[in-house]
């Protein structure tokens, strides 16, 4: 059977949009059909119907009203559908046959505008790579806010990292880029980013190329600044055709293009941002306990957006740094003016966002009404910003335009408490338009008229409770109740008949209906119209009004930062090129918040880059370590992001990357363990950390054998502290107590642990770094303070105690020495011999006593390791350290063990047993 026309209109729209849910608009609902239906049923919990369509079965159907349509958009598109929203685009009165429709947009997470189901303090980023052998190309666009970047990076890692760091709902890429290894179900499940490829045309490059130019109306790419991003034109372009493509219009908006270098800030990649709880934290993936939580007290959605990425991308320039610190100052110094402009911020609304739904035509009379409010405060706040002197603010009070004569187009034209539909009336102010208060005024007289008309029939037919009303329906009416129809005159023509009441229309009542309604009509579409050239008029200047917008959110941000400072006792902290840090006092800026009492211990912190590169810090679980090292890289990167500091003093050398390991945890999905994780975080800092990197790792090879550990730790700690490997500044914390034995057999490791006070079998933390390293872990302490059982506790001090007999610590003393031994006879050779020979003989020399020394050590070594196993199993010194058996008595139980009882005599027995007992006494 033949569909019908309606069913006919749908499927050929739907049959263009396959990939689409299609919200189809009948009346006041939007409509969904056949899998589209039984889709958005179970997804929005809506009830699933049928409709004739044609064919014998009817045809599955569910609708959602289209006044509260932004609340399912918003759901269909947070698990990762797109849909297109189809629309009436004729008139329906004058339409011959089906009303035409089409698909006016195509709503996905990266174009999502309702902000109601967005967050307000985040940018809502679509995401293009353009992934190729040759190049990568990314660029970032948020609709709401008109923001569009572009960039390049050179390997997977760094295009992970800027990912994670704008950390997009949705990515559009090139096929290439989902076979380049990235792990894409990571970026759909656990990131929830909705990743789609596009047909290779969309990255043509001379099509992307054409895109822009006539997007941005220039003649040549160089004027945006984008002559050197070859594969970030693509990815840019690429972006932009998506778009054009799914939201139908010009995209005004978009004004401008922002490329910027990698490199320009200091780069964290995601377990940095994951371990420093920058904007969330770990556990429970909330605000509240984040850095960001602390520094964030702006008074507007643009300022809140703005210090986010500031603390996303601190920067490595020297000059920009101390601007941003200047400004903080000065705005710091002046606590009045800085509280009067916190006030008059207040009540902004979020001009971004605002601008982006006016150009696109979906602002509503109380948009504008919000808008107005906002722009009044701008006046006030320039008068404040002119009495600043420091470099950025001037900056920001000339970007700031007032844009008076927009607030005064709306004061002039919108009521000041309009209604939310743009199609009612009731929106354009009294005297703004002649024609208007004509229409307005019969409108009232109108009413006045019914009234009149009312009064006069009641009196004349002496029907007491006759009233005037309408309905869309049949228009205006009498109605009469039935214990008064014989009173109805004969010249009355009866309309409708209720269960208790009949309808009448009179010739005199059907006249003043035409005149009415007539001018109702025209009033409220004359409204509609004048309302849209209002709007239309400040989309014009959507440009001024996005750069007051950025102006705004700069002067909140450093306001912000200055309240932040001043209430939390923070300093401004002295920037160096030295590479020094040189804390005093330090605190971390979250856990101080949410310890109460002012309990919070401060400690101190000194790293540079000669004799004080590397910290091995040892104590106890809980102590505190873990706190005190990512304090100190919080407190440079506050530094970097241009905020005061937590300290008594800081001196902060500019660093060019942070890395953290701390911590680990199994990734089952991809058959990782909890020691491979460790392992793979480990590689990538030793792999692209600099000399000018701060490194934060804690319990390195915590996950496998006792000397696996040990020996990776070691390892780690003197390919970092070797200038010619590395030589980065590094927090290194342990439990292998062992390896304090480096502290100046080491260029450049230091000792530091953390105090305890021990009373009897228990500790107190102290919470206090101090020079020197710790010679146990105290972890049978911490142990009995979690509440393990006394019998275990007994237990393994016992054990404790006979392991504490082993020859590791020795061994490693002996290895240490060694070191040492090392780098002295090599120099002393070099100093000898330099006024003697040429540098290859001296190059020959050295290394032929170091083979000398080497040998040495490998005798002394093997000497050693006989020793040792001859007190130790075989099997103890390959793997794990026993906790189960003691040293001493390994070898007795396995001659035992071995013993052939049926074949000795009493007399062997006896002498056996001698043997036995002698070995056992040592």
């Amino acid at each position: 059977m033949q569909l019908t026309p309606m069913m006919q209109q749908y499927m050929e729209i739907k049959n263009q949009y396959k990939d689409c849910i299609l919200f189809y608009r009948l009346g006041d609902f939007y409509e969904m059909f056949f899998e589209d239906a039984t889709i958005c049923a179970k997804e929005l919990e809506i009830t699933l119907t049928g409709k004739n369509c044609g064919q014998e079965e009817r045809a599955p159907m569910c609708g959602v009203p289209y006044h509260a349509v932004e609340g399912y958009l918003s759901k269909m598109i947070s698990r990762g559908y797109k849909v297109a929203i189809c629309e009436q685009v004729e008139d329906p009165k004058l339409a011959k046959g089906i009303v035409k429709r089409d698909v006016i947009r195509i709503v996905t997470p990266g174009t999502n505008l309702n902000t109601q189901a967005l967050d307000e303090t985040k940018n809502n980023y679509l995401c293009g790579i353009y992934y190729s052998e040759s190049g990568i190309g990314v660029s970032f666009v948020d609709i709401t806010t008109g923001d569009y970047y572009v960039t390049e990076v050179d390997s997977k890692k760094k295009l992970l990292d800027e990912v994670i760091k704008f950390l997009p709902t949705e990515i559009i890429c090139n096929d290439t880029f989902l076979i380049s290894g990235v792990d894409i179900v990571d970026l759909r499940e656990r990131l929830k980013i909705v990743v789609s490829s596009q047909e290779s045309w969309y990255f043509d490059d001379e099509m992307c190329k054409n895109g822009l130019k006539e997007h941005f109306a220039v003649s040549s790419l160089d004027g945006l600044g984008l002559r050197d991003y070859e594969y970030g034109i693509i990815a840019a372009g690429a972006v932009l055709k998506y778009l054009y493509e799914t939201q139908k219009n010009s995209l005004s908006h978009l004004t401008h293009i922002q490329p910027y270098i990698t490199s320009k800030y200091m780069l964290l990649d995601s377990s940095t941002r994951r371990n420093l709880e920058l904007t969330e934290t770990l556990r429970e993936k909330q605000k509240r306990g984040s850095l960001l939580w602390v520094l964030d007290k702006t008074k507007t959605a643009m300022g809140a957006r703005l210090l986010r990425n500031y603390v996303e991308q601190p920067l490595i320039d020297m000059d920009l740094i101390k601007e941003r610190l200047d400004c903080v100052e000065e705005i710091n110094q002046s606590t009045i003016t800085r509280e009067e402009l916190r006030e008059y911020l207040n009540p902004i609304y979020d001009l971004e966002r605002l601008i982006s739904k006016v150009s696109y035509k979906s602002a509503n009379p109380r948009d504008l009404i919000a808008f107005r409010a906002s722009l009044s405060m701008l006046p006030s706040i320039k008068y404040l910003l002119s009495d600043f002197t420091c470099a950025l603010l001037k900056e920001i009070d000339s970007e700031l335009d007032t844009l008076e004569d927009i607030c005064s187009l709306i004061t002039d034209s919108i009521e000041e408490e309009p209604p939310i539909s743009v199609k009612e009336g009731g929106i354009i102010k009294e005297g703004y338009n002649e024609e208007v208060d004509r229409l307005r005024h019969a409108k009232t007289d109108g009413k006045s008229w019914l009234a009149d008309l009312e009064a006069k029939e009641r009196e004349q037919t002496g029907i007491k409770n006759l009233k005037i009303k309408f309905n869309k329906v049949f228009g205006y009416y009498l109605e009469v109740t039935n214990s008064y129809q014989n009173m109805v005159p004969e010249n009355w023509t009866r309309k409708q008949t209720l269960a208790n009441a009949e309808r009448y229309i009179t010739p005199e009542l059907k006249e003043l209906e035409d005149m009415i309604l007539g001018a109702e009509d025209k009033l409220f579409t004359l409204e509609y119209n004048l309302f849209s050239e209002v709007r239309d008029q400040i989309a014009e200047q959507v440009k001024r009004i996005q750069t007051t917008a950025k102006a705004v959110a700069k002067i909140d941000v450093f306001a912000s930062l200055a309240f932040v400072a001043e209430r939390n006792n923070f300093v401004k902290p002295e920037m160096n090129q030295s590479g020094m840090i040189d804390i005093k006092n330090g605190r971390h800026p979250v856990v101080e918040k949410m310890i109460t009492n002012d309990l919070f211990v401060a400690n101190d912190t000194f790293l540079d880059n000669d004799d004080n590169r590397v910290s091995i810090i040892t104590g106890p679980n809980m102590a505190g370590k873990s706190t005190y090292m990512r304090q100190t890289a919080l407190i440079v990167l506050m530094a970097q992001v241009g905020s005061y500091v937590p300290a008594e003093y800081a001196k902060i050398g500019i660093v060019d990357r942070i890395f953290t390991r701390v911590g680990a945890s199994d990734d089952l999905a991809s058959g990782q363990s909890t020691f491979m994780v460790e392992m793979t975080e480990v590689a990538n800092i030793l792999r692209n950390a600099t000399k000018n990197s701060l490194l934060i790792l804690d319990e390195i090879g915590r996950g496998t054998s006792t000397f696996d550990g040990l020996s990776i730790a070691w390892a780690v700690i003197e390919h970092i502290s070797n200038k010619k490997l590395l030589g980065a500044k590094t927090l290194f914390a342990t439990h292998y107590h062992e390896l304090t034995e480096l502290e100046g057999k080491l260029s450049g490791v230091n000792n530091y642990c953390i105090a305890v006070k021990e009373q009897g079998e228990d500790i107190v933390f102290l919470r206090k770094i101090v020079k020197g390293g710790a010679d146990k872990s105290y972890g049978i302490q911490v142990a009995k303070l979690a509440g393990v059982p006394d019998a275990v506790l007994s237990r393994a001090r016992e054990i404790v105690d006979e392991l504490s007999n082993n020859d590791i610590t020795y061994k490693v003393k002996q290895m240490s020495d060694s070191l040492l031994d090392k780098e002295c006879h090599v120099a002393s050779i070099h100093e000898n011999k330099s006024n003697s020979y040429e540098a290859s003989d001296k190059e020959k020399i050295i290394q032929q006593e170091a083979i000398q020394q080497e040998n040495r050590q490998s005798v002394a070594a093997n000497d050693s390791e006989k020793t040792m196993i001859s007190k130790k199993s075989k099997k103890d010194i390959d793997g794990q350290i026993s906790f189960f058996t003691v040293d001493s008595t390994n070898q007795v139980i396995e001659e035992i063990r071995n013993l052939d009882v049926a074949n000795m005599t009493p007399m062997d027995a006896m002498n056996m047993l001698y043997q036995l007992q002698k070995q056992i006494k040592g």
